[in-house]
């Protein structure tokens, strides 16, 4: 059984693109930022719009910073209101892009009341993309870390967004992380998981994650690729999902699952290309 790591070990890594917002609005957002890079400034803004109507602040701030962008007076006015807003609510981009502006008095159409947002179209996973500006934005401590997982996750067959998502919710990238109940470094094995997988020094790092993926693999393949499922078997052990049918009645597992799947995304993980792990072995 592992363990999560305490609160000081988890930390956050505060890097745009891949944040703890929830996993319907990490996906508005994704799916915003996907549009608006390909020019599609329709898209952008709904989805922006849908996320910013749910309290996104960020999707608050990439509103306003798409509108900024456009030569028409009204669109500037609701633009300096958006980011008058997510500055005063400590966004520092948005208060950096409207100084020396006078803030506006007038929102968007689709943040007035009686306008529902529209759904995305299906759970994906979080974009390769995000996830390399989520890595790129870390101390070159965790990002060294972070690359570690990702170059090992293929080799057990786990999808690296995933392994990324399990040990930042694990140990943040810190391989000396321990936690009270002396699970340890990146993977937070505890002895007993880390002699079931032949990690025979929990404190370096290679042998640590090879030990963590061999365990996620193993859990991918006894709860079906659900998520969930599986997150809440790392964090509380497999018998307490067994026993209790599903995600136990633990709030730090509660809220150790909703982190893993405010960053993958996806509800059932989506399994690395094959061919990227033909003929290689942990």
């Amino acid at each position: 059984m592992l363990l999560a790591a305490p609160a000081h070990a988890q930390g956050s890594a505060q890097t745009q693109g891949w944040s703890d917002e929830p996993p319907t609005i990490m996906r508005w957002l994704d799916d915003g930022y996907a549009a608006e890079f390909r020019g599609d400034r329709t898209t952008a803004q709904e989805r922006y719009c849908a996320a910013a109507r749910e309290g996104s602040l960020e999707g608050q701030y990439r509103l306003g910073r798409l509108l900024w962008k456009t030569g028409a007076s009204t669109e500037h006015t609701i633009a300096a209101t958006l980011l008058a807003l997510a500055a005063q609510r400590g966004h520092e981009k948005a208060r950096i892009l409207l100084a020396g502006e006078s803030s506006g008095d007038q929102l968007p159409d689709c943040l007035k009341p009686n306008v529902s947002p529209s759904e995305p179209a299906s759970p994906a996973v979080v974009s390769a993309e995000v996830v390399e500006r989520y890595v790129a934005g870390l101390s070159p401590a965790q990002r060294r870390q972070a690359r570690l997982v990702e170059r090992l996750a293929p080799r057990f067959a786990v999808d690296p967004r995933l392994a990324l998502a399990i040990v930042k919710a694990e140990s943040n990238f810190d391989p000396f992380a321990l936690s009270t109940r002396n699970a340890q470094g990146l993977m937070q094995l505890i002895p007993e998981t880390a002699e079931r997988y032949g990690v025979r020094d929990a404190w370096n790092a290679e042998q640590n994650v090879r030990g963590g993926l061999a365990h996620l693999r193993w859990l991918l393949q006894r709860f079906e690729g659900d998520i969930a499922l599986v997150a809440a078997a790392y964090n509380a052990g497999e018998g307490a999902v067994k026993q209790y049918g599903g995600v136990p009645p633990f709030a730090e597992t509660r809220e150790y699952v909703k982190r893993v799947l405010a960053f993958y995304r996806a509800s059932h993980h989506v399994a690395p290309d094959a061919q990227a792990v033909a003929g290689r072995h942990p």
